[in-house]
Protein backbone atom coordinates (compact mmCIF):
# COMPACT_ATOMS: atom_id res chain seq x y z
CA UNK A 1 0.00 0.00 0.00
CA UNK A 2 1.14 3.53 -0.82
CA UNK A 3 0.05 6.07 1.80
CA UNK A 4 0.58 9.71 2.61
CA UNK A 5 -1.16 12.09 4.98
CA UNK A 6 -3.84 12.90 2.44
CA UNK A 7 -3.93 9.96 0.03
CA UNK A 8 -3.93 6.17 0.13
CA UNK A 9 -3.47 3.86 -2.84
CA UNK A 10 -4.04 0.12 -2.50
CA UNK A 11 -4.84 -2.97 -4.53
CA UNK A 12 -8.55 -2.99 -5.30
CA UNK A 13 -10.35 -4.84 -2.51
CA UNK A 14 -12.79 -7.75 -2.54
CA UNK A 15 -15.89 -8.22 -0.39
CA UNK A 16 -15.92 -11.74 1.03
CA UNK A 17 -19.52 -11.59 2.30
CA UNK A 18 -22.27 -9.77 0.40
CA UNK A 19 -26.06 -9.85 0.06
CA UNK A 20 -27.38 -8.51 -3.24
CA UNK A 21 -31.00 -9.76 -3.05
CA UNK A 22 -32.75 -10.28 -6.40
CA UNK A 23 -35.20 -8.62 -8.75
CA UNK A 24 -35.35 -4.83 -9.08
CA UNK A 25 -33.40 -4.12 -5.91
CA UNK A 26 -30.42 -6.10 -7.22
CA UNK A 27 -29.57 -3.48 -9.82
CA UNK A 28 -30.20 -0.68 -7.34
CA UNK A 29 -27.71 -1.94 -4.77
CA UNK A 30 -25.08 -3.66 -6.93
CA UNK A 31 -23.37 -0.53 -8.22
CA UNK A 32 -22.40 0.47 -4.68
CA UNK A 33 -20.24 -2.66 -4.49
CA UNK A 34 -19.19 -3.09 -8.12
CA UNK A 35 -17.80 0.44 -8.38
CA UNK A 36 -15.34 -0.25 -5.54
CA UNK A 37 -14.71 -3.99 -5.21
CA UNK A 38 -13.31 -6.36 -7.85
CA UNK A 39 -15.00 -9.51 -6.56
CA UNK A 40 -17.53 -10.51 -3.94
CA UNK A 41 -18.71 -13.74 -2.35
CA UNK A 42 -22.45 -13.67 -2.99
CA UNK A 43 -24.74 -15.03 -0.29
CA UNK A 44 -27.24 -17.68 -1.47
CA UNK A 45 -30.14 -16.94 0.91
CA UNK A 46 -32.68 -15.90 -1.67
CA UNK A 47 -36.24 -17.17 -1.49
CA UNK A 48 -36.07 -19.89 -2.71
CA UNK A 49 -32.36 -20.32 -1.87
CA UNK A 50 -29.53 -21.22 -4.25
CA UNK A 51 -29.24 -24.98 -3.88
CA UNK A 52 -28.50 -26.14 -7.45
CA UNK A 53 -25.93 -25.36 -10.14
CA UNK A 54 -28.59 -24.01 -12.49
CA UNK A 55 -29.95 -21.64 -9.84
CA UNK A 56 -26.45 -20.33 -9.16
CA UNK A 57 -25.71 -19.90 -12.86
CA UNK A 58 -28.98 -18.07 -13.49
CA UNK A 59 -28.49 -15.80 -10.47
CA UNK A 60 -24.96 -15.03 -11.63
CA UNK A 61 -26.31 -14.05 -15.05
CA UNK A 62 -28.79 -11.67 -13.44
CA UNK A 63 -25.99 -10.11 -11.41
CA UNK A 64 -23.73 -9.69 -14.45
CA UNK A 65 -26.58 -8.12 -16.40
CA UNK A 66 -26.98 -5.57 -13.58
CA UNK A 67 -23.32 -4.47 -13.46
CA UNK A 68 -22.98 -0.83 -14.56
CA UNK A 69 -21.48 -0.29 -18.01
CA UNK A 70 -17.71 -0.07 -18.06
CA UNK A 71 -17.34 -1.64 -14.61
CA UNK A 72 -15.35 -4.84 -14.06
CA UNK A 73 -16.82 -6.96 -11.26
CA UNK A 74 -16.89 -10.71 -10.65
CA UNK A 75 -19.58 -12.34 -8.51
CA UNK A 76 -18.38 -15.49 -6.75
CA UNK A 77 -21.37 -17.76 -6.17
CA UNK A 78 -22.07 -19.99 -3.18
CA UNK A 79 -24.39 -22.91 -2.41
CA UNK A 80 -26.98 -22.93 0.37
CA UNK A 81 -26.68 -26.09 2.44
CA UNK A 82 -29.85 -28.02 3.28
CA UNK A 83 -30.49 -31.26 5.12
CA UNK A 84 -31.09 -33.14 1.88
CA UNK A 85 -28.55 -31.56 -0.47
CA UNK A 86 -26.75 -34.21 -2.58
CA UNK A 87 -22.99 -34.15 -2.04
CA UNK A 88 -22.37 -34.56 -5.77
CA UNK A 89 -24.01 -31.16 -6.40
CA UNK A 90 -21.39 -29.49 -4.23
CA UNK A 91 -18.52 -31.44 -5.76
CA UNK A 92 -19.56 -30.82 -9.34
CA UNK A 93 -20.32 -27.15 -8.65
CA UNK A 94 -16.94 -26.58 -7.01
CA UNK A 95 -14.92 -28.48 -9.60
CA UNK A 96 -16.66 -26.62 -12.45
CA UNK A 97 -16.07 -23.23 -10.81
CA UNK A 98 -19.77 -22.53 -10.26
CA UNK A 99 -19.55 -22.60 -6.45
CA UNK A 100 -16.68 -20.93 -4.58
CA UNK A 101 -18.00 -22.07 -1.22
CA UNK A 102 -21.05 -23.43 0.57
CA UNK A 103 -22.98 -21.56 3.25
CA UNK A 104 -24.17 -23.14 6.47
CA UNK A 105 -27.21 -21.39 7.88
CA UNK A 106 -28.62 -23.08 10.96
CA UNK A 107 -32.35 -23.21 10.22
CA UNK A 108 -34.13 -19.94 11.09
CA UNK A 109 -30.97 -18.18 12.25
CA UNK A 110 -31.40 -15.09 10.04
CA UNK A 111 -33.09 -13.70 6.90
CA UNK A 112 -34.33 -16.42 4.51
CA UNK A 113 -32.78 -19.23 6.53
CA UNK A 114 -35.87 -21.36 7.07
CA UNK A 115 -34.52 -23.87 4.52
CA UNK A 116 -31.24 -24.16 6.43
CA UNK A 117 -29.67 -27.08 8.24
CA UNK A 118 -31.78 -28.35 11.14
CA UNK A 119 -29.06 -30.53 12.66
CA UNK A 120 -25.38 -30.35 11.72
CA UNK A 121 -25.04 -34.10 12.15
CA UNK A 122 -27.44 -34.58 9.21
CA UNK A 123 -24.96 -33.07 6.73
CA UNK A 124 -21.77 -34.84 7.74
CA UNK A 125 -21.57 -36.28 4.23
CA UNK A 126 -21.41 -32.74 2.83
CA UNK A 127 -18.60 -31.76 5.18
CA UNK A 128 -16.71 -34.93 4.26
CA UNK A 129 -16.99 -34.06 0.58
CA UNK A 130 -16.00 -30.44 1.11
CA UNK A 131 -12.98 -31.44 3.17
CA UNK A 132 -11.86 -33.88 0.47
CA UNK A 133 -12.11 -31.39 -2.42
CA UNK A 134 -10.92 -28.30 -0.50
CA UNK A 135 -14.23 -26.42 -0.78
CA UNK A 136 -14.63 -23.59 1.78
CA UNK A 137 -17.43 -23.86 4.30
CA UNK A 138 -18.89 -20.45 5.17
CA UNK A 139 -20.68 -20.39 8.51
CA UNK A 140 -23.26 -18.16 10.12
CA UNK A 141 -22.07 -19.15 13.57
CA UNK A 142 -25.02 -18.84 15.93
CA UNK A 143 -27.28 -21.31 17.66
CA UNK A 144 -31.02 -20.84 17.32
CA UNK A 145 -31.96 -22.26 20.71
CA UNK A 146 -34.53 -19.85 22.16
CA UNK A 147 -33.23 -20.60 25.65
CA UNK A 148 -29.80 -19.18 24.78
CA UNK A 149 -29.48 -15.41 25.21
CA UNK A 150 -29.27 -13.70 21.81
CA UNK A 151 -25.97 -12.08 22.81
CA UNK A 152 -24.43 -15.46 23.70
CA UNK A 153 -25.44 -17.40 20.60
CA UNK A 154 -22.13 -17.00 18.74
CA UNK A 155 -20.04 -18.19 21.69
CA UNK A 156 -22.37 -21.14 22.30
CA UNK A 157 -22.24 -22.14 18.63
CA UNK A 158 -18.45 -22.27 18.75
CA UNK A 159 -18.48 -24.46 21.84
CA UNK A 160 -21.36 -26.76 20.87
CA UNK A 161 -20.89 -27.09 17.14
CA UNK A 162 -17.84 -25.48 15.53
CA UNK A 163 -15.09 -26.98 17.66
CA UNK A 164 -16.54 -30.52 17.49
CA UNK A 165 -17.05 -30.11 13.73
CA UNK A 166 -13.43 -29.18 13.16
CA UNK A 167 -12.16 -31.96 15.38
CA UNK A 168 -14.08 -34.41 13.18
CA UNK A 169 -13.17 -32.76 9.86
CA UNK A 170 -9.76 -31.37 10.76
CA UNK A 171 -8.76 -30.39 7.21
CA UNK A 172 -12.01 -28.58 6.40
CA UNK A 173 -11.48 -25.02 5.18
CA UNK A 174 -13.79 -22.72 7.17
CA UNK A 175 -14.74 -19.04 7.17
CA UNK A 176 -16.55 -17.98 10.33
CA UNK A 177 -18.46 -15.03 8.97
CA UNK A 178 -19.23 -11.64 10.52
CA UNK A 179 -17.68 -12.44 13.90
CA UNK A 180 -18.80 -10.30 16.84
CA UNK A 181 -17.17 -11.61 20.01
CA UNK A 182 -13.89 -12.06 21.81
CA UNK A 183 -14.76 -15.78 21.87
CA UNK A 184 -14.74 -15.93 18.05
CA UNK A 185 -11.57 -13.87 17.76
CA UNK A 186 -9.72 -16.13 20.19
CA UNK A 187 -10.99 -19.30 18.52
CA UNK A 188 -9.93 -18.20 15.04
CA UNK A 189 -6.52 -16.74 15.81
CA UNK A 190 -5.48 -19.55 18.17
CA UNK A 191 -6.95 -22.39 16.14
CA UNK A 192 -4.92 -25.33 14.88
CA UNK A 193 -7.44 -25.68 12.03
CA UNK A 194 -7.74 -24.02 8.62
CA UNK A 195 -10.12 -21.27 9.69
CA UNK A 196 -10.44 -17.55 9.03
CA UNK A 197 -13.06 -14.90 9.79
CA UNK A 198 -14.68 -11.92 8.14
CA UNK A 199 -15.37 -8.70 10.04
CA UNK A 200 -18.02 -6.16 9.06
CA UNK A 201 -17.64 -2.37 9.22
CA UNK A 202 -20.69 -1.93 11.44
CA UNK A 203 -19.41 -4.27 14.14
CA UNK A 204 -16.27 -2.15 14.29
CA UNK A 205 -18.27 1.04 14.86
CA UNK A 206 -21.28 0.17 17.03
CA UNK A 207 -21.98 -1.79 20.17
CA UNK A 208 -25.36 -3.09 21.27
CA UNK A 209 -26.35 0.25 22.80
CA UNK A 210 -26.86 1.60 19.28
CA UNK A 211 -30.06 -0.44 18.95
CA UNK A 212 -31.60 1.27 21.97
CA UNK A 213 -30.30 4.85 21.76
CA UNK A 214 -33.34 7.09 22.23
CA UNK A 215 -35.74 4.28 21.36
CA UNK A 216 -35.75 1.02 19.44
CA UNK A 217 -33.40 1.61 16.49
CA UNK A 218 -34.02 -1.12 13.93
CA UNK A 219 -31.44 0.36 11.56
CA UNK A 220 -28.73 -0.98 13.86
CA UNK A 221 -30.32 -4.40 14.19
CA UNK A 222 -28.36 -7.14 12.43
CA UNK A 223 -27.56 -10.79 12.99
CA UNK A 224 -25.34 -11.56 14.69
CA UNK A 225 -26.25 -8.57 16.84
CA UNK A 226 -23.67 -6.04 17.93
CA UNK A 227 -22.35 -6.96 21.36
CA UNK A 228 -20.86 -5.19 24.41
CA UNK A 229 -18.22 -2.50 24.02
CA UNK A 230 -15.43 -4.88 25.09
CA UNK A 231 -16.19 -7.02 22.04
CA UNK A 232 -16.23 -4.04 19.68
CA UNK A 233 -12.81 -2.94 20.93
CA UNK A 234 -11.46 -6.48 20.50
CA UNK A 235 -12.83 -6.65 16.95
CA UNK A 236 -11.05 -3.41 16.07
CA UNK A 237 -7.80 -4.84 17.40
CA UNK A 238 -8.29 -8.05 15.42
CA UNK A 239 -9.18 -6.32 12.16
CA UNK A 240 -6.21 -3.96 12.37
CA UNK A 241 -3.76 -6.56 13.67
CA UNK A 242 -2.46 -7.55 10.24
CA UNK A 243 -3.11 -11.21 11.00
CA UNK A 244 -3.98 -13.10 7.80
CA UNK A 245 -6.89 -14.96 9.41
CA UNK A 246 -9.01 -11.77 9.45
CA UNK A 247 -10.32 -10.05 6.34
CA UNK A 248 -13.00 -7.82 4.91
CA UNK A 249 -16.57 -9.03 4.56
CA UNK A 250 -19.21 -6.33 4.72
CA UNK A 251 -22.31 -8.50 5.20
CA UNK A 252 -24.07 -5.58 3.52
CA UNK A 253 -27.76 -6.53 3.67
CA UNK A 254 -30.27 -4.04 2.25
CA UNK A 255 -33.84 -3.85 3.49
CA UNK A 256 -36.29 -1.18 2.38
CA UNK A 257 -38.03 1.07 4.91
CA UNK A 258 -41.24 -0.93 4.82
CA UNK A 259 -39.34 -3.97 6.12
CA UNK A 260 -37.01 -2.14 8.51
CA UNK A 261 -39.58 0.16 10.11
CA UNK A 262 -42.13 -2.43 11.16
CA UNK A 263 -43.25 -4.26 14.28
CA UNK A 264 -40.83 -7.03 13.32
CA UNK A 265 -37.98 -5.19 11.62
CA UNK A 266 -35.66 -7.27 9.44
CA UNK A 267 -32.06 -7.90 10.47
CA UNK A 268 -29.40 -6.37 8.25
CA UNK A 269 -27.38 -3.22 7.69
CA UNK A 270 -26.79 -1.72 4.23
CA UNK A 271 -23.17 -0.57 4.43
CA UNK A 272 -22.06 -1.10 0.82
CA UNK A 273 -22.27 2.58 -0.30
CA UNK A 274 -19.48 3.71 2.06
CA UNK A 275 -17.97 0.43 3.23
CA UNK A 276 -14.35 1.11 2.31
CA UNK A 277 -14.47 4.60 3.80
CA UNK A 278 -16.02 3.15 6.96
CA UNK A 279 -13.28 0.56 7.38
CA UNK A 280 -10.58 3.14 6.64
CA UNK A 281 -11.88 5.39 9.41
CA UNK A 282 -11.28 2.54 11.89
CA UNK A 283 -7.79 1.77 10.61
CA UNK A 284 -6.83 5.42 10.85
CA UNK A 285 -8.20 5.71 14.39
CA UNK A 286 -6.25 2.61 15.38
CA UNK A 287 -3.02 3.93 13.78
CA UNK A 288 -2.96 0.94 11.43
CA UNK A 289 -3.16 2.42 7.95
CA UNK A 290 -0.15 0.32 6.95
CA UNK A 291 -2.23 -2.84 7.53
CA UNK A 292 -5.34 -1.74 5.65
CA UNK A 293 -4.38 -3.23 2.30
CA UNK A 294 -3.75 -6.67 3.80
CA UNK A 295 -7.17 -6.71 5.48
CA UNK A 296 -9.08 -5.39 2.48
CA UNK A 297 -7.19 -6.71 -0.54
CA UNK A 298 -4.83 -9.57 0.33
CA UNK A 299 -5.85 -11.83 3.21
CA UNK A 300 -9.20 -12.93 1.78
CA UNK A 301 -7.90 -13.73 -1.69
CA UNK A 302 -5.01 -15.67 -0.20
CA UNK A 303 -7.31 -17.73 2.02
CA UNK A 304 -9.62 -18.55 -0.88
CA UNK A 305 -6.63 -19.43 -3.09
CA UNK A 306 -7.40 -16.73 -5.66
CA UNK A 307 -4.95 -14.34 -7.34
CA UNK A 308 -4.60 -10.84 -5.95
CA UNK A 309 -6.21 -8.06 -7.93
CA UNK A 310 -3.86 -5.95 -10.04
CA UNK A 311 -6.01 -2.83 -10.32
CA UNK A 312 -5.54 -0.13 -7.73
CA UNK A 313 -7.91 2.24 -5.98
CA UNK A 314 -7.10 5.59 -4.38
CA UNK A 315 -8.77 7.27 -1.43
CA UNK A 316 -8.19 10.92 -0.63
CA UNK A 317 -8.73 12.89 2.53
CA UNK A 318 -11.98 14.65 1.79
CA UNK A 319 -15.16 15.13 3.79
CA UNK A 320 -18.06 13.16 2.38
CA UNK A 321 -21.64 13.41 3.62
CA UNK A 322 -23.56 10.15 3.85
CA UNK A 323 -27.16 10.64 2.68
CA UNK A 324 -30.09 9.87 4.95
CA UNK A 325 -31.63 7.51 2.41
CA UNK A 326 -30.71 5.87 -0.90
CA UNK A 327 -33.16 5.31 -3.73
CA UNK A 328 -32.48 1.80 -5.02
CA UNK A 329 -34.75 2.10 -8.02
CA UNK A 330 -37.98 0.65 -6.69
CA UNK A 331 -40.40 3.10 -8.34
CA UNK A 332 -39.42 6.09 -6.20
CA UNK A 333 -41.65 5.26 -3.23
CA UNK A 334 -39.88 6.47 -0.03
CA UNK A 335 -41.04 3.25 1.68
CA UNK A 336 -38.77 1.45 -0.76
CA UNK A 337 -35.67 3.54 -0.03
CA UNK A 338 -32.82 2.00 1.95
CA UNK A 339 -30.99 3.69 4.81
CA UNK A 340 -27.20 3.36 4.55
CA UNK A 341 -24.87 2.77 7.47
CA UNK A 342 -23.43 6.11 8.73
CA UNK A 343 -26.62 7.81 7.50
CA UNK A 344 -26.38 11.57 8.11
CA UNK A 345 -22.72 11.39 9.22
CA UNK A 346 -19.61 12.89 7.64
CA UNK A 347 -16.75 10.54 6.78
CA UNK A 348 -13.22 11.87 6.32
CA UNK A 349 -12.04 9.80 3.35
CA UNK A 350 -13.49 9.52 -0.13
CA UNK A 351 -12.73 7.36 -3.14
CA UNK A 352 -10.97 9.43 -5.76
CA UNK A 353 -12.93 10.02 -8.94
CA UNK A 354 -11.19 8.67 -12.03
Amino acid sequence: MIASVNQISLLKPDDWHLHLRDGKILKGVLSHTADVFCRAIIMPNLDPPITTLSQAQEYKKRIIQSIPKGVSFTPLMTAYLTDDMPANVLERGFREGVFHGAKLYPANVTTNSSYGVTDISKVSNLFETMERIGMPLLIHGEVTDFNVDVFDREAVFIERHLEPLLRTFSSLKVVLEHITTIDAIDFVEKSEFDIAATITPHHLHINRNAMFNGGLRSDFYCLPTAKREIHRIALRQAATSGKPCFFLGTDSAPHTRRFKESSCGCAGIFNAPFALESYLKVFEEENALDRFEAFSSINGATFYGLPLNTERITLIRKDISVPQMIDVGLDGDPNDFVKPFHSGETLRWAIEDV
